[in-house]
C-alpha cells in the first residue's frame, strides 16, 4: 500500500482527520443495485451442492425479492463473462462456470459496472491538481488491489460464519 494512503487510513481509523463529520449518506464505494444483485445470484449459486438441480432465476427472485427480468439480463451478462453457464430443459437453471476461489469481486464489478473512464488531467495541469490526481490514483489503486484479492470463495466463508452466529429457529 501507498505510504500516504496508509497513513490517511490509520488516521481516519484512530480519529477523524477533520471537525467536519462524513456526510451520513456518503459512501465513495457504492453498490450498485446490479452488483449487489449479481453477488446474491453468484453466492446462490456457490452455495449449491453438485446434488442439487441447478438454480433458476424463479428460485432465486423467490427468495431474495429480485425482478425476474432484471435478474435474467443479470444472469446473461454473467454467463457471456464466463461466470455462469445455463443448462435448457426441464431441471434446467444456472451453475457457477467456475471454482469460487476462481471469481473476484473485481473481476465482478468490472463486468457489472463496466469500464471506468479515467479522467483525463486537462492541459492547464498545475502542481495542486497533479498532487490531487496522484493521490485519487493511489486510493483507486488500493480498493482494486483489495477487490481484486477477495473472491467468492471469501463471501461464501463470510455467509457461513454470519449464520453461524445467528442460528435458525423453527417451531
Amino acid at each position: 500500500m501507498v505510504e500516504p494512503v496508509k497513513q490517511a487510513l490509520n488516521r481516519a481509523n484512530g480519529r477523524r482527520t477533520s471537525k467536519t463529520p462524513n456526510p451520513p449518506d456518503y459512501d465513495p464505494l457504492d453498490l450498485s443495485s446490479k452488483m449487489e444483485y449479481a453477488l446474491i445470484a453468484l453466492l446462490e449459486l456457490a452455495t449449491q451442492t453438485e446434488k442439487q438441480p441447478p438454480l433458476t432465476i424463479g428460485g432465486i427472485t423467490a427468495k431474495h425479492g429480485i425482478p425476474d427480468r432484471y435478474l435474467e439480463h443479470i444472469l446473461t451478462i454473467l454467463r457471456h463473462g464466463g461466470m455462469v453457464q445455463s443448462q435448457r430443459g426441464l431441471r434446467g437453471g444456472y451453475v457457477l462456470a467456475r471454482e469460487p476461489w476462481q471469481i473476484s469481486l473485481l473481476e465482478v464489478l468490472a463486468l457489472m459496472d463496466g469500464a471506468r473512464k479515467v479522467r483525463e488531467q486537462t492541459p492547464a495541469s498545475t502542481s495542486e491538481r497533479e498532487t490531487i490526481y496522484a493521490f485519487w490514483q493511489q486510493a483507486n489503486t488500493v480498493s482494486q488491489t483489495f477487490l481484486g484479492n477477495c473472491t467468492l470463495q471469501d463471501l461464501c466463508q463470510q455467509l457461513s460464519e454470519r449464520r453461524q452466529k445467528s442460528p435458525m429457529y423453527y417451531i
